[in-house]
Parts: C-alpha cells; structure tokens; sequence
C-alpha cells in the first residue's frame, strides 16, 4: 500500500501532462493569443503549485504541518477527486478537439462549444485541474496543498476572466446567453 500512496498521485499527474502536451500537438492555428507574458506568468505559478503538491521537501516549515491526521479513507477521497477531475479535464479536451489551447486564444474558425461537458460548466478544463488538485491537497493533508489551491484557484480565475471576456468579444449575445444558463466553474453554484 505504501507503494500506492508513493506514486498513485506522481503517476496519474504525470500521465496527464504526457497527454496534454501530446494532444496539444493537434491544435488548430490562433487568431488571437494571450500575451507571452501572462502566460510565462500562468505557467510559473502553475508549476509552483504543483511543486507544492508534488515535491515532499516543500513541506518545511509551516508548509509541511499536518492539518489532521492522515487516514486511508482521507487518502481514498484524495484519490478519487484527483481522477474524477483529471478525467473531466481530459473530457473536456477531447470535447474541444482542435479549438483547443493550453493558453488564452481564440482559433481561426472558432466556434461557442456548448455541449459534453460545456453543457455542465463553461470552463470545465479548470474545474476538473481545480479538483484534481484539491484531490491531492486532501492526500497530501499539509500546508503547502493548501497554498497550491490558493494558487491555482487565483491563476484560473484570471485566466478565466480573460477567456470571457474574449468569448463574449467574439460571440455576443450568444456568449451572454451560455452566462446566463451555464455556471463558469460548479454547476449550478459559480
């Protein structure tokens, strides 16, 4: 079991990122690009999140005390919200296909995705990393998985900001209407 709690979390992050970059290989040409400084930015906070995550020796100090006691079951939940969430993600991507983009764009033929799992959220690429992530917080139970969410909360929430406003550029009343009928991040509540 030990092995388990070891790389389950190592394993599937890392399998992810594989797949993400493999995929993104296959997206189509943009019209319109996020500032190579946002996203230099967006990329180092992500990386320092997962560090947090990730990286057992980041838990000094305050970082590495534990928030209350580690148990099996605390692991197992841990566990499923990171692959229920990394699995959303990649739901979401392939729903995407080609219009995908690892940063803010907006592709040559753009067109407003509204179904999959845009009929349940706007942004649900950042609602299953944001679950995945608080998935492995919730294993880790120390500090510094708490300050990774913080992190990648604040970082998706910028990063959201611009999409809509971008989308709402684009695709007008259309875009307002998906507003006003999906949630950006929790169904039914945000």
């Amino acid at each position: 079991m030990q092995l388990v709690h070891e790389y389950l979390f190592l394993a599937a992050w890392w399998s992810w990122a594989i797949y993400w970059f493999a995929s993104s290989l296959s997206s189509s040409a943009p019209k319109r690009v996020q500032h190579p400084g946002a996203r230099l930015f967006y990329r180092a906070e992500m990386f320092f999140a997962f560090a947090l995550l990730g990286i057992p020796r980041m838990g000094v100090g305050w970082l590495g005390v534990r928030i209350i006691p580690r148990t099996e079951a605390l692991f197992d939940i841990g566990a499923a919200m990171l692959i229920l969430g990394l699995g959303f993600t990649v739901w979401a991507r392939v729903h995407l296909g080609r219009h995908w983009s690892g940063h803010v764009t907006l592709k040559a033929g753009h067109r407003l995705i509204r179904t999959g799992p845009y009929a349940l959220v706007r942004h649900p690429i950042y609602t299953g990393l944001l679950l995945a992530a608080l998935g492995s917080a919730v294993a880790v139970d120390e500090w510094r998985g708490v300050l990774a969410v913080v992190l990648l909360v604040e970082a998706h929430i910028r990063k959201l900001r611009l999409e809509e406003r971008w989308l709402a550029e684009e695709f007008g009343s259309e875009y307002e209407q998906y507003r006003r009928e999906v949630k950006a991040l929790i169904p039914g509540v945000v």
